[in-house]
């Protein structure tokens, strides 16, 4: 492995089919074609994580160290990091907040504590005008 083939993402993306599999995990090029109808997850599991880097997909799965040992008989070279896009997080557009029905801010912030106080006031009266109905 001392001087192993490197690959380009575009190179590895030709391998993508049932007859011809290779996956990146790991920063390594791996010809998993032989292995497909032995996988436990099934071939479609492995050609879904074809022509990208799948190293994300095989750590998530969290394989045993018996899987990982095998991955060197399927060993074909390097891949070239330059050539894999870098990983972009995603983030949300800013987005104004939405108030449907336009009603000002103020008068939903004096409703949300006299909304309340209200309830209360009444579930108090209601108390005192049954007890003293009862007296």
């Amino acid at each position: 492995m001392a001087s192993s083939k490197v690959f380009t993402l575009e190179e590895v993306s030709k391998h993508s089919s049932k007859d011809d599999c290779w996956l990146i995990i790991g920063g390594k090029v791996y010809n998993v074609t032989k292995f497909l109808d032995d996988h436990p997850g099934g071939d479609d599991v492995l050609l879904s994580s074809t022509a990208k880097d799948a190293t994300d997909d095989f750590e998530d799965v969290g394989h045993s160290t018996t899987a990982r040992a095998m991955m060197d008989e399927y060993y074909v070279g390097e891949i070239d990091a330059t050539t894999i896009p870098t990983k972009v997080k995603y983030a949300p557009p800013k987005q104004p907040h939405y108030n449907q029905d336009k009603t000002p801010e103020f008068i939903i912030k004096i409703l949300q504590f006299l909304v309340p106080l209200a309830i209360l006031g009444l579930a108090v009266a209601v108390r005192i005008y049954t007890k003293s109905e009862s007296a």
